[in-house]
C-alpha cells in the first residue's frame, strides 16, 4: 500500500554558497566556489524524498506572497506534493547557508514568517486524518498541529534537530511524539547522547551520527547502523530528512528498527551524492 504522510512545517528559499572551508571568526576575505538558489527547509526535505521513495504526501506549510515562495511551491508541486499554502504577511522563509567540501555547513536565517491567522485549517486537519504518519517539524506555526494529530489518533513523527535534553522550545514536540528523530550536535558526548534515547521510554528514539552512521533506542534496546560509503559529498543539505524519509518509509512498511535505520541510511547517502534536496 502506498503510504500518506502528513507534514507540517518550514519550506525555504536558500541561497547556497559553496567555500573551499568554512569562514574564521575574524575579518578577512573569502572566494567562492560556486553559489546557487533553491528549495530548502526542513519540511520541503521531507516532503521531496518521502514523494520520491513513493509515498503520498501532503505538506501543509507557510510562504510570503512573493517570488521565493512560488517559486519554493514550484518545486514542490512538480515533484507531486500535495501542498496547503498558508499565506503570511511578511516574506518567505529564507537562509544563506555556507558549505565547504567536507560536509561542513552554517545556514543563516535572512527571513522568518509568522503566520497570524490560518486560512485552511479545515483542508489541513481533513488530510492529518486521513494520513498514516504526522510529521511535525519545529516551528511556531506547526506546533498547533501536534495536538490536532495526538486528538485524531493519528502517530507523529517530531524530528528535534541539534536538542540538547533541555531546550524548552522543544519540549511540546518531545512530549507530542511517538517517534523522534535528532543529530549528535546537541549531545556530542555518546554516553550521554544514548542515555538521552533511552529516557524516550517505550518510544522509538533514533540519533543521526554522521559519517558514524546511526543509533537507535527502542524498548531500551539500542540499534546501531553504519552510514552508507559515498565516494563524493556533492551536498549535505537535506541529508538528515532523506535518512528520516527512508526510516518513515521502511517503518510503514513493516521492517523492524534495524531494517529502517539501514533503509535511512541508504536514502541519506543518495541525497549527499546529489545536489538536490532528495
Amino acid at each position: 500500500m502506498t503510504p500518506n504522510v502528513f507534514i507540517a512545517g518550514p519550506v525555504s528559499w536558500n541561497h547556497l554558497v559553496s567555500l573551499d572551508e568554512l569562514p574564521a571568526a575574524r575579518p578577512h576575505t573569502a572566494f567562492a566556489r560556486g553559489h546557487w538558489t533553491t528549495v530548502g527547509g526542513t519540511s520541503a526535505g521531507k516532503a521531496l524524498n518521502l514523494a520520491k521513495l513513493g509515498a503520498r504526501v501532503t505538506l501543509r506549510t507557510v510562504v510570503g506572497d512573493d517570488e521565493p515562495g512560488r517559486a519554493a511551491l514550484a518545486v514542490l508541486a512538480a515533484a507531486g506534493v500535495d501542498v496547503i499554502a498558508e499565506v503570511a504577511d511578511g516574506p518567505t522563509e529564507q537562509h544563506l547557508n555556507l558549505m565547504d567540501t567536507h560536509g561542513g555547513r552554517v545556514s543563516i536565517y535572512l527571513e522568518l514568517p509568522e503566520l497570524r491567522e490560518p486560512r485552511h485549517d479545515g483542508r489541513a486537519l481533513a488530510a492529518l486524518a486521513a494520513a498514516d504518519a504526522a510529521v511535525v517539524d519545529l516551528a511556531e506555526h506547526s506546533r498547533p498541529l501536534l495536538a490536532r494529530a495526538r486528538a485524531a489518533g493519528v502517530p507523529v513523527w517530531c524530528d528535534l534537530h541539534d536538542y540538547d535534553g533541555r531546550s524548552a522550545f522543544h519540549q511540546d514536540f518531545v512530549a507530542a511524539a511517538d517517534h523522534v528523530f535528532l543529530n549528535d550536535d546537541g549531545v556530542p558526548d555518546r554516553a550521554d547522547l544514548e542515555a538521552l534515547l533511552k529516557s524516550f521510554d517505550s518510544r522509538i528514539a533514533v540519533a543521526t551520527l554522521g559519517a558514524d552512521g546511526a543509533v537507535a533506542a527502542a524498548d531500551g534496546v539500542l540499534h546501531r547502523a553504519a552510514a552508507v560509503p559515498v565516494e563524493t559529498i556533492v551536498d549535505t543539505n537535506g541529508a538528515g530528512d532523506a535518512f528520516f524519509s527512508g526510516f518513515l518509509v521502511a517503518h510503514l512498511a513493516g521492517a523492524d528498527v534495524p531494517g529502517a535505520l539501514t533503509a535511512g541510511a541508504a536514502s541519506a547517502a543518495r541525497c549527499l551524492a546529489s545536489p538536490d534536496l532528495a
